[in-house]
């Protein structure tokens, strides 16, 4: 397995990618069509860029990447841009905003600072998946996906079932360049299901009034 790692690592220095961590999203993108040419994607957890350059790729020259994290990405990619800020923190919101209201897929690559500690890693894990989730409430379009990382353990399933909810598709898969022996894994989540209001919605009738 770690051979393995080490030919990620140097194919990514080959094909010129930022990190290893490319091969993962391009592997999930191929096997579920998260992302596709003219989306506006939002990219949590930027740093240091790797997904920003596959995300940019895929969307094409008439889509948009928007990159946020607390650690800058000082490499600039087509049709991106990049937001420096914490993603519990509104005012970042805000700043995403102000480039796009919403999106047609935001992607999850956050991790906690590990701790050694399996179950706290997996509970801050958790934690920052829920957050990705509250914000596609504000910021995902409808029909729209969500791909989250998640280190596995006793609250995964409930996450799950949380995410169905608001998702017609969910699935968990690990890409084949993440270690075996990593708890690291993927939530494939397609087809949000917030409801577009109608103007009926709204309307009162003569006996309703």
């Amino acid at each position: 397995m770690y051979q393995q790692k080490d030919g990620y690592h140097r194919m990514a220095k080959k094909e010129g990618y930022k990190s290893r961590a490319s091969f993962k999203l391009i592997q999930l993108n191929k096997k579920f069509n998260i992302i596709k040419k003219g989306y506006s994607v939002l990219d949590l957890g930027a740093a240091p860029g790797g997904w920003m350059q596959i995300a940019s790729t895929l969307v094409g020259d008439t889509g948009l990447v928007v990159g946020v994290d607390l650690k800058n990405v000082k490499e600039k990619f087509p049709n991106s841009f990049f937001v420096q800020g914490d993603i519990f923190d509104s005012s970042t919101i805000e700043r995403i905003k102000d480039i796009k209201q919403e999106f047609n897929a935001i992607i999850s690559d956050l991790a906690p600072n590990t701790s050694g500690i399996r179950s706290l890693d997996h509970e801050k894990s958790i934690d920052l998946c829920y957050r990705a989730l509250e914000l596609s409430t504000n910021l995902l379009q409808y029909k729209g996906n969500l791909l989250i990382k998640l280190f596995q353990g006793e609250y995964t399933k409930e996450l799950v079932d949380d995410i169905k909810n608001d998702f017609y598709y969910v699935k968990i898969s690990k890409p084949e360049s993440s270690r075996s022996a990593s708890r690291e894994t993927y939530i494939i989540c397609k087809g949000f299901k917030k409801r577009k209001l109608k103007i009926e919605d709204t309307e009162l009738t003569e006996e309703s009034a």
